[in-house]
């Protein structure tokens, strides 16, 4: 395995939880954490733009038919999820929040590798990997749970 890899994710990590907690705050200063998001969305929107931009190549809008709808509907989840992120990290506290989602995270790409799913490469959950991820989750339910 590529070490930079690995290193890029935890980064990567590090960032979506930063993006995430600014987010949250910044719904909790207007009051707003609904206008908050569409703040937040826009301004991805228009960075989205402009790095896709970068890349142009017109013949991806004759490609667009060949993805299925489903798909497409990452979109309305990646608001959905934002706009939930924001709403709850005030209620649950960032810790909390994030190894919530962190031990979901790892359960579904367990499942995902497991069946291939998504252009990932089939790695099938073994009795170690189980355990390690029930580890994960006794984890998540002591931080979450203790006071």
């Amino acid at each position: 395995m590529k070490i930079y890899l690995i290193g890029l994710m935890l980064l990567i990590g590090f960032v979506l939880s930063l993006h995430l907690a600014m987010n949250s705050q910044v719904g909790a200063i207007l009051k707003n954490q609904r206008m908050g998001n569409a703040l937040f969305w826009s301004i991805g929107a228009c960075t989205a733009i402009i790095i896709g931009l970068t890349d142009w190549d017109p013949t991806v809008f004759g490609r667009l038919k060949d993805v299925p709808i489903w798909l497409l509907t990452a979109g309305i989840m990646g608001g959905a999820l934002v706009f939930g992120i924001a709403w709850t990290m005030p209620q649950l506290g960032a810790g909390r929040a994030f190894v919530l989602m962190i031990a979901g995270q790892v359960i579904s790409g367990m499942i995902f590798s497991h069946f291939g799913w998504f252009g990932s490469p089939v790695e099938r959950i073994s009795i170690v990997k189980f355990g390690g991820a029930m580890l994960l989750v006794a984890g998540a339910a002591i931080v979450t749970l203790a006071k």
